[in-house]
C-alpha cells in the first residue's frame, strides 16, 4: 500500500493571547502566513486552524465527489462545496465540533437519489471527512 506524505510547519513567538506565529505549508502555497489569538478569535487578516481545516474538507469533499460522479458516468460540470467549522468551548478549552457541507452541483443526467447517494459517499469516504472527530453535515443541491 502506497503512503503519501504532506507536511506543514508552524513557528510561534510570545504568549498565547499576545503572541504571533506563522504557518508554512509543504508546497509553498502558504509561506509564514499570519496566525495568532485575534486572528482565531477575531477578524485580523490572516488565517487560523479551523479556517485551513475549513479548506481542507471542502476540498477533499468536493474532489472525492468529483470521482465518484466520474466513477458513475456523470461528469460534474460544476461542483462549488462550503465548509463552515464550529469551533465550541468545552470546559477551559476549545474543540471543533463540527463541520458543515452546503455544496451546489451542476451534473447533467443525474437523477436526485443517484446524486444523494454519491455525495453522501463521498462525505463518508473524504480522508479529511475520516479524520475529523466531529459532527460532519452535507447539505448538497442539485442545480
Amino acid at each position: 500500500m502506497a503512503t503519501i506524505k504532506r507536511s506543514a510547519s508552524a513557528v510561534w513567538s510570545g504568549t498565547g493571547k499576545e503572541g504571533k506565529g506563522a504557518i508554512t505549508t509543504q508546497s509553498g502555497v502558504l509561506s509564514d502566513t499570519a496566525y495568532g489569538f485575534s486572528r482565531r478569535f477575531g477578524d485580523e487578516k490572516g488565517t487560523n486552524p479551523e479556517e485551513l481545516i475549513a479548506a481542507a474538507h471542502a476540498g477533499c469533499f468536493t474532489m472525492a465527489l468529483a470521482f465518484q460522479l466520474t466513477g458513475a458516468g456523470h461528469a460534474p460540470e460544476k461542483l462549488e462545496t462550503k465548509a463552515e467549522v464550529a469551533l465550541e468551548q468545552e470546559g477551559a478549552g476549545w474543540k471543533i465540533a463540527a463541520s458543515a457541507l452546503t455544496l451546489m452541483a451542476k451534473v447533467p443526467g443525474i437523477s436526485k437519489a443517484e446524486f444523494d447517494r454519491l455525495a453522501e459517499a463521498a462525505e463518508k469516504n473524504c480522508p479529511v471527512s475520516k479524520v475529523l472527530n466531529a459532527e460532519i453535515t452535507l447539505d448538497a443541491e442539485l442545480v
